[in-house]
């Protein structure tokens, strides 16, 4: 008989806590030059621009306590995300880094999580 029941899947708050402390406590400066490139071209004056200050991924934003606003787009860049892999032969889980794609947003580009959930009957 197959096995039907579902994996449990990580926690959001997990996932958005990893992600802002991945990006404050990273050490890379390889995408600074195309953060500011990018947003520059979307008018956001370069000394408004604080990478690990000000620029954060999607996650990372709500663990802030912020969401991006609808419709905005980000800047595309390349992120080290620390992870395990399992030996195939010991099992042990050994730590690798591995390259991913993903998109970060200034502050501008965001509000206030409650301003998302607030409704008026107005």
């Amino acid at each position: 008989m197959k096995n039907t029941a579902k994996k449990p899947t990580l926690d959001r708050a997990m996932i958005e806590q990893q992600a802002l402390e991945n990006a404050v406590k990273g050490q890379s400066f390889a995408n600074y030059e195309q953060i500011f490139e990018e947003f520059g071209k979307k008018g956001i004056p370069t000394d408004q621009i604080l990478p690990r200050e000000n620029v954060f991924t999607f996650n990372a934003w709500k663990a802030l306590g912020r969401v991006v606003k609808k419709g905005e787009h980000g800047v595309q860049i390349i992120t080290v995300i620390p992870c395990v892999k399992k030996d195939k032969e010991t099992g042990e889980e050994i730590p690798v880094n591995k390259a991913k794609k993903t998109n970060v947003f200034h502050i501008s580009q965001t509000k206030l999580l409650e301003e998302n959930t607030l409704h008026t009957n107005q």
